[in-house]
């Protein structure tokens, strides 16, 4: 059995959620319940449990109070986070900047199995350290633009510099970053969810298969339908309808 803590200050929230984790995840077991700061760091220090859902906005403070106290405690965190949230766009990007898994209200069941399937997948340890402390950062400093992006892959969490990218490719469901002086890493996620978080951070979507960091493309060549040289020696294709958006890109750079 999988050991849950739901830590949220409202009853009615926190019933829901018991309802339906007994309907779509019996194998979770919820072992405590808090409902403010002060007790939802006694519950994971008395509980241990391998996965709390944790509320943003609690009485007497914030769900990310309780990371950061039971860190500074503890050095390290050694249960899977779930967020439940109201959708409020800041916290959500920086959840997904930091391959953090939330739930938005009302909690939607399909959602929720999604969530619990991946939990299943990935729980062991404390690998949350690395990106847990990068949300803190992002959240702490409330910058519009994050620097440093978590990558989950099957053998763990990876930090990188966001201006470190040099591009992205899609290959089905997966998309492979191509990072400077790394090698390639594949996540098991959409181009289409990067493509919605970099586009502000100076990447543009040439093709249906390719993102580029704007930073590092070293040419545009007209010939053969046109094709984008990178700064990794990469030529890629450019889709017909993108042409003229890149061609405007390059005028005013």
């Amino acid at each position: 059995m999988i050991t849950a803590l739901l830590i949220d200050d409202d009853a009615n929230l926190r019933n829901g959620m018991k309802s339906f984790l007994i309907r779509y995840a019996p194998d979770i077991e919820i072992v405590g319940e808090a409902d403010s700061v002060k007790a939802g760091i006694s519950a994971i220090e008395f509980h241990q449990p391998n996965v709390v859902f944790l509320d943003i906005q609690l009485g007497d403070g914030t769900g990310f109070d309780i990371l950061e106290q039971v860190m500074q405690r503890k050095g390290s965190l050694s249960c899977h986070v779930v967020f439940i949230t109201a959708h409020e766009q800041y916290a959500v990007k920086a959840f997904r900047f930091s391959a953090l898994d939330y739930l938005l209200k009302p909690v939607d069941p399909e959602d929720l199995n999604n969530v619990v399937d991946k939990i299943k997948k990935t729980l062991s340890g404390n690998d949350n350290y690395a990106h847990i402390d990068l949300l803190l950062e992002n959240i702490r400093k409330k910058v519009d633009k994050f620097k440093r992006i978590a990558l989950s892959t099957s053998d763990g969490i990876h930090l990188f510099e966001v201006s470190d990218i040099i591009r992205c490719e899609s290959q089905d469901n997966y998309t492979k970053f191509y990072i400077k002086d790394n090698k390639p890493i594949l996540i098991a996620k959409t181009l289409k969810e990067y493509e919605d978080l970099l586009s502000e951070q100076g990447f543009e979507r040439i093709h249906q298969s390719h993102l580029i960091n704007l930073a590092y493309l070293k040419s545009y060549i007209k010939k053969d339908g046109g094709y984008a040289v990178m700064a990794d020696n990469s030529h890629l294709p450019i889709s017909q309808r993108k042409k003229e958006r890149l061609q405007e890109i390059l005028k005013s750079m």
